[in-house]
């Protein structure tokens, strides 16, 4: 190999390495959302024993708004029962005008939970990161998304 050969390589090496990095390492974003069970109420489907009991299903598509109550999009999905009084495993989506982001995790009954980002479409394709749900035990729920979206 020469030396221009080999000085070419090194240069294409780390023009590489240097794209990958700057794709990777998006700055850090949140978004707050608020989801207004007040509207439409999710449907408790009970599958087992009466009352609340593993394997009831929650099913719900609601409002979805931003910190100052205007209504940014919608908030659908399900929780199944896992942990009697205590937790449920969730997916849903925040579907919003210029795309969706997929969230899924264990949603506990009381406090914040912390939920995985796992996709998104649109302008949040390649997201990641981390949603705290908190119940604000008036209806509704404060999302807040930490996320980068890597291209």
């Amino acid at each position: 190999m020469n030396k221009t050969s080999f000085s070419v390589k090194i240069v294409l090496i780390t023009a590489t390495t240097l794209s990958l990095v700057a794709c990777s390492q998006e700055t850090p974003q949140t978004l707050v959302t608020i989801a207004d069970a007040r509207v439409n109420a999710a449907q408790y489907i009970d599958t087992g024993e009466p009352g609340d009991s593993v394997g009831d299903i929650l099913a719900f598509d609601q409002p979805l708004l931003d910190e100052n109550m205007k209504e940014i999009g919608n908030n659908s999905g399900t929780c199944v029962r896992t942990r009697v009084g205590h937790s449920s495993q969730c997916q849903w989506t925040l579907a919003l005008e210029n795309g969706n982001i997929q969230v899924s995790g264990r949603e506990l009954d009381q406090g914040t939970s912390a939920l995985s980002i796992v996709g998104g479409t649109g302008i949040y394709s390649g997201i990641s990161g981390e949603m705290k749900s908190t119940n604000n035990n008036d209806g509704t729920f404060t999302q807040t998304l930490h996320y980068r979206i890597r291209h």
